[in-house]
């Protein structure tokens, strides 16, 4: 389908990109993303995605908007406060392009949904708040054959990495299972700086779109990591684990599993 006039101008600054182009622009405006997570992750995401004219964007969240968000979930205003975050998350996202649909889904993410929440999306972002969630969001995904961005937030410091099935390790390639409750810090004594979010979420979404359009190296089988106070970031490499519990030569987890709920840290706070 051809392009109208207004979309050749909404998008024009991407059109005008070579790797890009009207062709990258339809593949964006016909892909799909599901977001995990209307928070500090998701919220730049979710602006992003919508901005750039993502066809179809699922937002999951079971949350409403409390003042404490405002600090650095973007989408969201003071005017939202006790409204569920994916309505006010849908309301701005609208707002921002009419093209898009959004799929707000105000439900917890668990064992029971998820697989088939992830299953009509092309990629999955993964903004979600602790580690039970972080290691169903892996699971399901690599099981149900899908592709995801993975990031964290804490303190001063970010991280992301992204997974596509068949091409480098998964999340829990890297961290093998949820730790003990009460093994870390809670998010609310930890701390994170508001900005935080911003820079990583905005990471997640350009993961995405390079997804969408087969552009650039995606952070397969790479961790990069971004400390906020020395302004460096640094890439790890992570190898795919043989004996990874789900991905690996010999798989034992065949099925989604709703691990006991822990708090946060580096590798879970999505802010």
């Amino acid at each position: 389908m051809a392009m109208t006039n207004e979309q050749m101008e909404r998008y024009s600054r991407h059109i005008l990109l070579k790797q890009i182009g009207v062709k990258g622009q339809k593949k964006i405006s016909n892909g799909s993303v599901l977001i995990i997570g209307a928070g500090g992750l998701g919220a730049p995401a979710a602006l992003y995605l919508a901005a750039a004219g993502v066809g179809r964007i699922g937002i999951a969240d079971a949350d409403t908007v409390d003042l404490s968000n405002l600090q650095r979930q973007v989408i969201h205003t003071t005017v939202d406060i006790g409204k569920p975050k994916v309505e006010s998350a849908a309301e701005t996202m609208r707002a921002i392009n009419s093209d898009v649909e959004v799929v707000p889904i105000h439900d917890f993410v668990n064992s029971s949904n998820v697989m088939d929440l992830i299953a009509d999306y092309d990629f999955i972002i993964d903004g979600t708040d602790n580690f039970p969630a972080k290691f169903l969001v892996n699971d399901a995904c690599v099981l149900g054959g899908k592709p995801f961005s993975h990031a964290g937030i804490l303190r001063f410091d970010g991280q992301l990495m992204t997974y596509v099935p068949g091409e480098g390790p998964c999340y829990r390639c890297l961290f093998k299972e949820p730790p003990p409750a009460n093994a870390v810090p809670t998010c609310s004594q930890a701390g994170v700086i508001g900005a935080m979010g911003g820079v990583i979420g905005s990471l997640q979404a350009m993961e995405a779109i390079k997804y969408l359009t087969g552009v650039g190296d995606l952070l397969t089988g790479r961790l990069l990591t971004y400390n906020a106070l020395s302004m460096k970031f640094h890439e790890i490499k992570v190898k795919h684990d043989p004996d990874c519990a789900v991905d690996g030569d010999h798989p034992t987890i065949d099925h989604p599993i709703d691990y006991e709920q822990a708090v946060c840290d580096l590798a879970s706070h999505k802010g």
